[in-house]
């Protein structure tokens, strides 16, 4: 897909949750799928809709939960264009997650 906005890690975390939800409810699957991507490419356009986190990540790093999922698009607007750096379960330690996007 042209202008996929996920970088390699969190394409590959979105497949596999996808994959486990599919095993239950293929339906949910898709769903998922559709949303991550829209969310995606809607914060790649305009990063300023998604929020800042300090407690997480400096300002470079903006946060979006996808409302009918608990997970998390990690979006680096450092890089141009800005791509998600990590989509993450919601119910992860966060900060341990998140480290190597930190150093």
């Amino acid at each position: 897909m042209k202008n996929f906005p996920f970088s390699p890690p969190p394409a590959r975390e979105l497949r596999l949750a996808a994959a486990w939800i599919a095993a239950d409810n293929p339906t949910a699957a898709r769903g998922l799928l559709d949303d991550a991507l829209h969310a995606a490419c809607m914060i790649v356009a305009k990063p300023g809709l998604a929020r800042v986190e300090p407690k997480l990540a400096p300002p470079r790093f903006r946060f979006w939960s996808l409302r009918a999922y608990p997970y998390l698009l990690v979006l680096d607007t450092g890089r141009d264009p800005p791509v998600i750096a990590r989509f993450l379960h919601q119910a992860r330690d966060l900060p341990s997650a998140l480290a190597e996007l930190l150093h």
